[in-house]
């Protein structure tokens, strides 16, 4: 007998999160110019295509982001509340948070979740950048992260990967991971049921630092 987070197959008890709450793909790719982050648009209640223009992508703000894999009230909640806790922190101190601490933030509220005995099914890709260039991190359910040049998560990963792996390299630009995330989402679209009708892309281009000059005297 499977308890409520477990799904009974072949006399088995296989977790139900990864059957149906990861029903979809998204990427993450960490560039010399900034970061690039790309999903699909279904959304699944279970096996069913509950909707074809889901925003799977969500912007904090313009230096950082967050793909979401898995359920997406918990993924809304989550972001929502780091976000605000972001915020929080920065007025605080007086200076933003990096890209890694704004993702421990994030993961320290789902593990908060999972010692509750109320976890939110959800993996997350955040990309942003900061002082120190792009990053890509994976954080799940579990509160773990993970700092990666790219990323895949969800039902598509698998065929997501592939390209990923082909085709990623160091040097690459923000044009050039446009186009490779496009093709791994597109091609898990093809044969992952859980992905699929069209493709979102979103690019956070790095920082720039501006160096003034000193005032010159002006002789009268």
């Amino acid at each position: 007998m499977c308890d409520r987070f477990l799904l009974n197959v072949v006399d088995k008890c296989v977790p139900l999160y990864n059957i149906q709450y990861r029903l979809t793909t998204i990427v993450g790719i960490k560039t010399k110019e900034g970061v690039v982050l790309g999903s699909d648009k279904r959304a699944s209640k279970g096996f069913f295509i509950g909707s074809k223009i889901t925003q799977k992508i969500t912007k904090v703000d313009e230096t950082l982001a967050v793909a979401i894999a898995g359920q997406l009230s918990d993924a809304e909640y989550l972001v929502k509340v780091a976000k605000a806790e972001r915020r929080l922190v920065e007025l605080r101190r007086g200076f933003p948070l990096s890209v890694k601490e704004s993702t421990r933030l994030i993961a320290n509220l789902a593990y908060s979740g999972l010692k509750n005995y109320q976890p939110y099914f959800v993996e997350l890709l955040v990309g942003g950048v900061d002082e120190a260039g792009g990053h890509v991190y994976v954080a799940d359910m579990s509160g773990a992260i993970t700092g990666e040049d790219f990323a895949a998560s969800g039902s598509g990963a698998p065929i997501a990967y592939g390209v990923l792996e082909s085709r990623y390299n160091i040097e690459i630009t923000n044009e050039q991971a446009q186009e490779i995330a496009t093709k791994a989402v597109a091609a898990a679209m093809e044969r992952d049921p859980g992905s699929g009708n069209g493709i979102d892309i979103l690019t956070i281009p790095n920082l720039i630092t501006v160096v003034s000059n000193p005032k010159k005297e002006v002789k009268r």
